[in-house]
């Protein structure tokens, strides 16, 4: 077991994740399960312009750092929230969500941000 980890986020490998009712989106795991974290996995989410994140709930919460970029959180009504690099968001047990990077929303920069999740869920 590593006892501790330093990484930049320039060397962990991206991947382009399959999730239905997704496009766009870039994923990179710093620290997680691979690295025997015992509770939490940190996930850093990239969407490009125009992409967006599945429209969905699941029973963990989960907290986000916007880091870079402009966008929209969902909500379970639809109705969006912008967010923009420097804001923390909660998403709750059972809230419906969605992250998005309008076009146009951060002149056409990417939208990235940190979301830590439990380790199971990775």
């Amino acid at each position: 077991m590593v006892l501790m980890k330093i990484i930049s986020l320039d060397n962990v490998p991206t991947t382009s994740p399959q999730m239905e009712g997704a496009e766009g989106v870039c994923k990179q795991v710093p620290l997680g399960v691979a690295d025997g974290t015992p509770t939490m996995s940190l996930r850093v989410f990239t969407l490009d312009p125009g992409g967006f994140t599945p429209y969905h709930s699941h029973p963990w919460e989960h907290l986000n750092y916007i880091l870079e970029g402009k966008g929209v959180m969902v909500d379970r009504d639809g109705k969006e929230h912008p967010i923009k690099a420097g804001d923390y968001a909660m998403v709750l047990p059972d809230e419906m969500h969605q992250f998005r990077n309008p076009r146009g929303a951060g002149a056409g920069r990417p939208l990235k941000f940190i979301c830590m999740v439990p380790r199971e869920r990775e």
